[in-house]
């Protein structure tokens, strides 16, 4: 990329009204190397910045029509030439004519009669930092691309639908703070019209947790046969983490839902409490759920599963830690009982209601601060 940009002839705009400035700067700038261009008035530096779009303009401020100051102001309020470095030329030698230049937009002055090397050095510099910043810039624009590719890589990782099972409704919110995050959920139909649902944080929002994001991904639905049973999955996808992980760990809360006898048993490695609304109670609670350490670390000698029955109108929320952890622009977290109070005080069983009545809250909560941490939702209402 770099030879590649090397290899492009640069251009110099000179304008002045007065042929002779115009050859003595064009004597002096022969020697770099560049294109020169010529203007005689400050419109026709207008018409031929819009074709040419040169590297540098050297502009006179004294000319006849348009001055140099409106040829500047009218090229920084255009974003498509806002960019390109200008240095005044001028017998002006008053301050306030050179703080004037600057604060239109220019980035040097230089003033009449010229001094070769005082103009080849203040060239020269202007066409590097130009460089430099265009270089920075492309790089940047083909950074953007590949994370857009990775953050798009990434969401196909994640179900298209979620299932909807008879006397089971589910709704789901996923956004990363970045382009690419580290939270996952998944869901896997299971024999018997059972249930497999996973929630899961890989530490970190950047490259490593999009890795381990996507590892857990694979071990989750290679194991068709531990998604059965919530602490075998936990066991396997653990195992496998410890043995290419060696710094980072995913947080995860595994469930399995019975139809059959409206229940679910769950396991849990380093995860945030999963949320109960009892409907009966008009009460939200957080699940006791004994559980081990995070995966990714060592393997687990036991993992406890904990059992609850569900009834018709209850709603159980799995969320990754971003949620609950929100700062506002006090510093102020957002905690848990925010999501107890969330889901008592709404009206609705449709679970992508309760769902956007959360975020609309964590929104409201945070104010103008932008997101710290990927956030995922994953809310079961019981019909």
């Amino acid at each position: 990329m770099g030879q590649e940009m090397d290899t492009i002839t640069e251009s110099i705009l000179l304008v002045d009204d007065q042929p002779a400035n115009l050859q003595v700067l064009l004597q002096t700038l022969g020697s770099l190397g560049c294109k020169l261009l010529v203007a005689k008035s400050g419109e026709a530096a207008l018409t031929i910045v819009q074709k040419a779009r040169p590297d540098l303009i050297l502009l006179d401020i004294m000319m006849p029509g348009i001055d140099g100051y409106e040829v500047c102001r009218q090229l920084k309020a255009d974003p498509a030439t806002e960019k390109i470095p200008i240095i005044f030329l001028s017998a002006l030698d008053e301050t306030a004519d050179k703080v004037r230049g600057l604060q239109l937009g220019a980035v040097d002055y230089v003033a009449k009669p010229f001094q070769p090397e005082e103009v080849l050095a203040r060239v020269t510099t202007h066409l590097t930092i130009h460089r430099l910043g265009r270089e920075v810039q492309q790089q940047r624009d083909e950074l953007e691309h590949e994370l857009q590719v990775v953050s798009q890589l990434q969401r196909n990782l994640l179900p298209e639908h979620l299932p909807q099972l008879d006397g089971l409704k589910l709704a789901v919110y996923y956004e990363t703070s970045r382009y690419a995050g580290g939270d996952y959920y998944d869901v896997a139909e299971l024999p018997d019209g059972r249930l497999a649902i996973l929630v899961a944080d890989a530490e970190g929002h950047s490259a490593p947790g999009t890795v381990m994001m996507a590892m857990t991904c694979a071990l989750f639905r290679s194991c068709s046969t531990c998604r059965e049973e919530p602490d075998q999955l936990l066991s396997y996808i653990n195992e496998n983490l410890c043995k290419v992980n060696k710094e980072s760990f995913v947080t995860a809360i595994y469930a399995v839902y019975d139809p059959h006898r409206r229940s679910l048993r769950i396991a849990r490695a380093g995860h945030p409490l999963p949320i109960l609304y009892r409907s009966a109670e008009r009460t939200a609670v957080e699940i006791p759920c004994e559980g081990v350490f995070a995966m990714g670390w060592d393997p687990y000698p036991q993992v406890p599963v904990t059992e609850i029955q569900i009834a018709p109108g209850d709603r159980l929320l799995f969320y990754t830690d971003g949620v609950n952890e929100r700062f506002n622009e006090q510093q102020q977290l957002y905690g848990t009982m925010r999501l107890l109070r969330q889901l008592e005080a709404v009206n609705t069983d449709d679970p992508a209601k309760i769902l956007d009545g959360i975020v609309d809250d964590l929104a409201r909560f945070a104010g103008d601060r932008p997101a710290d941490d990927d956030q995922a939702m994953l809310l079961l209402v019981a019909d």
